[in-house]
């Protein structure tokens, strides 16, 4: 796996932002491309032998004056060794001892979970909202981040508590009902800016009520994809993950949004990308290609 920054971080206007690395992990790269063949996606991004690509798990964190918001939190420390063989997890340690790798990127940034004041899910499974909440020294599932206030979209949480047999492997309840159960969850119903810049966007196809994070201030945008497109590989509007339950709605929500992209000249962040964290879409005559930053 490759030695991925801890923290990069940039201005967006006025406002410091930083790209913090929550960990990494190795999934199917035939899961991770849907029905793009291998033999056009392994030229974006080599498999191992067991046909695994690399990950990251890249979280955002806002100086925004009004707080310090974070943006999705990586999988969190309270899984066991099995779990992180399967989907090749590097996030040390596991369990309660030590740091994760999100609490280092934290440290690193100059800061501790105690001073987020909110924590946006762009959706809650394992790898986005993990470290939601942590086990600690004696065990007991506690919230990572103690005086933030977290939100999520309401049609997001009543999705995950009626998992299925397709979807249940995704959704694990320690990671965010301990966050109701606190009184520290806040659910939304539709696009809202929830602080002066910070809008929440409906970007469905992945989960029907997943949402990117649209960052604006002055005349600079940045839009957090999450799963929307999980890699530089995933912007054209046909690469599709297979683990996307609405992967036909995830093709138009992608063409809705990279027009507004394109046109009001966004940059982007990537979540998984295992090498880039930004970019800017880019119309190339053809569809919709990346630009690295």
């Amino acid at each position: 796996m490759p030695l991925l920054p801890l923290v990069e971080s940039r201005t967006v206007g006025s406002l410091r932002v930083h790209a913090l690395q929550g960990g990494l992990q190795q999934l199917d790269g035939g899961a991770m491309f849907g029905v793009v063949p291998k033999t056009l996606w392994e030229r974006k991004i080599p498999a191992d032998a067991k046909n695994r690509i690399p990950l990251g798990m890249r979280c955002l964190l806002i100086e925004h004056p009004d707080g310090l918001v974070l943006v999705d939190n990586g999988v969190g420390n309270k899984e066991l060794e099995k779990f992180y063989s399967i989907y090749g997890i590097e996030n040390s340690p596991i369990g309660a001892v030590g740091p994760t790798q999100l609490e280092s990127a934290l440290a690193e940034a100059g800061f501790s979970p105690s001073d987020v004041t909110m924590v946006i899910d762009s959706h809650l499974h394992f790898d986005h909202a993990g470290g939601n909440t942590k086990r600690d020294e004696n065990g007991e599932v506690t919230l990572s981040f103690p005086n933030a206030t977290y939100v999520v979209r309401r049609g997001e949480w009543e999705w995950a508590h009626r998992a299925n047999e397709r979807t249940s492997a995704s959704y694990f309840p320690h990671n965010f009902d301990p966050v109701q159960q606190a009184g520290r969850l806040e659910l939304v119903d539709e696009d809202v800016e929830l602080l002066s810049g910070i809008q929440l966007r409906h970007t469905p196809g992945h989960t029907p009520h997943h949402q990117g994070i649209l960052l604006t201030s002055g005349s600079d945008r940045l839009f957090y994809l999450a799963d929307l497109a999980p890699t530089v590989a995933h912007v054209p509007l046909p690469w599709i993950m297979g683990y996307d339950v609405e992967p036909l709605v995830s093709l138009e929500t992608k063409r809705r949004i990279w027009a507004e992209a394109v046109s009001e000249n966004w940059t982007v962040m990537f979540e998984h990308d295992a090498t880039n964290a930004w970019g800017r879409v880019v119309a190339d005559g053809k569809g919709y290609a990346c630009e690295i930053l």
